[in-house]
């Protein structure tokens, strides 16, 4: 981690940008205080597998039925 001032990164973004790409996290200080964090972004390629939460939830039958009047009358605010 690595601690910059604003002025630092107005002087030369791209040797900060630079040092984020290759996988560095830059604190951002404005008068000595903390006021931003820039790191690189995570992408994660591998896909999450298909069923992963087969079997821990099941739909009711009155999954599409109309809604209670009292419910429907709460929602329009009456």
């Amino acid at each position: 981690m690595l601690n910059v001032t604003i002025d630092d990164i107005k002087r030369d973004p791209l040797k900060y940008l630079q040092q984020v790409e290759a996988g560095e996290t830059l604190v951002i200080f404005k008068a000595d205080k903390p006021i931003a964090e820039l790191k690189p972004i995570v992408v994660s390629k591998q896909l999450r597998p298909f069923g992963l939460c087969a079997g821990e939830f099941t739909v009711p039958d009155d999954f599409d039925d109309p809604l209670p009047e009292e419910m429907l009358n709460a929602f329009e605010g009456k």
